[in-house]
């Protein structure tokens, strides 16, 4: 059996050839010369006795490449709404976590948060993002952050530290943070875990 795309070719007009020699073979006008010459091709084929099976089996080509993709949409579709629903499964989780999450680069500014990350810096989370960390701690409870930061880089397991947070709301509280490499990029991800009496003293 002959390969349909020489078929197509040899039974292009000169003007379909110079289309696709112009426009490129991924242009939307080359995908219509192919459908109409495609079916140009198969009429040919078919009206004579000579070449009726070619064209059946060409017909069967296409109708199997056709079914192929529709599957192949099928399957995109459901990996689709099966990671979206996996992503919202993840923040839920991410958000409704007792232990404050941050996200941090090396100067410390927000870039991710979750909520209980937010109660514990006494703001709302958009208001938080973009601040840095350092910047609700004392001098030493700085040190004791990069300190810490620079053992997570060093690869460093383990490591963890005690602060002494002091929120925009006033209340203050101490907790202790634990410290890995961001996966995603040159971040830092922080866990924090508040004393449950330490609030407000």
């Amino acid at each position: 059996m002959r390969n349909l795309t020489d078929d197509l070719w040899r039974h292009a007009s000169l003007r379909q050839r110079a289309a696709l020699q112009v426009n490129g073979p991924d242009s939307p006008d080359a995908a219509i010369i192919h459908t109409a010459t495609a079916l140009g091709v198969l009429h040919r084929l078919a009206s004579s006795a000579d070449t009726a099976t070619e064209a059946l089996s060409l017909l069967h080509e296409l109708q199997v490449h056709q079914v192929e993709l529709e599957l192949q949409d099928e399957e995109l579709r459901a990996s689709r709404v099966e990671l979206e629903m996996l992503v919202n499964r993840h923040l839920q989780l991410y958000d409704s976590s007792p232990a404050g999450s941050f996200t941090i680069d090396q100067k410390t500014c927000i870039a991710e948060l979750n909520l209980a990350a937010a109660r514990l810096l006494g703001l709302q989370r958009p208001a938080a993002l973009g601040r840095r960390l350092d910047s609700f701690l004392a001098d030493h409870d700085k040190r004791s952050l990069q300190s810490l930061l620079l053992q997570v880089s060093r690869g460093e397991e383990g490591a963890q530290c005690e602060i002494r947070l002091n929120p925009v709301d006033g209340a203050r509280c101490t907790a202790r943070l634990s410290a890995s490499v961001d996966p995603a990029g040159p971040r830092f991800i922080l866990a924090a875990f508040a004393a449950p009496d330490a609030r407000g003293m």
